[in-house]
Formats: structure tokens, sequence, C-alpha cells
């Protein structure tokens, strides 16, 4: 059932087996804040085991991008599209969030972007990469980084 997220009033519902359930519920009202002073669009989330398209999508360009498979498991997935922009978000269990930012257009921006929540180890599969610090009111210190995707999807 699919959840809108709330980021007044922070719940870690749909995140509760996480190690880091209220820095990942953090992490994610974070996000709906954004796309909602942003693009004035409502943030919803679904769990892992009805969003497997999603999920394929983004582990398809992790793993052909950069060799990347994440060993976490998936609890919660969301797709939209804002203005000529893709989206999609992975929340796993270990506190990570991965996002895939498609630009409809043939010459837009494309990334990856991936966000640790506060407390949380950086994943062996993430090692290489150097990640920049944020704080947030609602996630405490967010470690980021990205990589622009290259391929179409």
């Amino acid at each position: 059932m699919p959840y809108v997220v709330d980021f007044d009033t922070v719940s870690t519902v749909g995140l509760e087996s996480s190690p880091v359930a209220a820095a990942l519920a953090g992490l994610r009202a974070n996000e709906a804040r954004y796309f909602k002073n942003k693009y004035d669009h409502v943030f919803t989330v679904e769990p892992a085991s009805d969003a497997g398209p999603t999920i394929d999508w983004v582990h398809r360009i992790l793993a052909e991008e950069r060799g990347i498979v994440i060993s976490s498991r998936p609890l919660e997935a969301t797709a939209f599209q804002v203005e000529n922009i893709r989206m999609a978000y992975v929340f796993y269990e270990n506190g990570l969030s991965i996002n895939v930012m498609y630009t409809v257009d043939e010459s837009g921006k494309r990334a990856v972007g991936f966000k640790l929540s506060d407390g949380m180890e950086v994943p062996a599969e993430l090692a290489s990469f150097k990640f920049a610090r944020q704080k947030s009111k609602l996630a405490g210190t967010i470690r980021g980084s990205y990589f622009v995707i290259k391929n179409e999807y």
C-alpha cells in the first residue's frame, strides 16, 4: 500500500527493520520536503514487494554503468516524473538511499545519487566513491555521492 511521506512528522513506517530506521526516515522525509518545495510533488513510496519494476530499473543502471550490485535488501521505492525529469528512489535496509535522475530530453542531465543515513557505514560496494557531507534538520548528517549515467535506459 502506498505511503505518503510526511516531512512535518517523521515516521519510520515501512523502515522499521533498518538498524538506522530513524535516520533513514529522516532522509526519506528530507527528500519529500525537497520535492514538495521545488515541484509541489507529494512524495509517495511503496513497499519493495510492490515496486519491482522501479527497483529492477535502478539495479540495471547500477550494474550496467558501474558493475555495482547492492547487497542490502530494498525496503521501499518510488518512481515519478517532475517536469521533464524521471525520478526513481530506492531505500535500503542498511540505511542507503539511491536515486536516479533521468532527464527525458536527450541532452539532459542523467545521474545516480547515493545518500547514506546518519550512523551507517559506507557499504563495501560503494567504497570507491567519495562522499560529501551535508547537514539536514530532518536527517542529521547526510553523506552523498553520485555518478553520471552515460547510456540510455
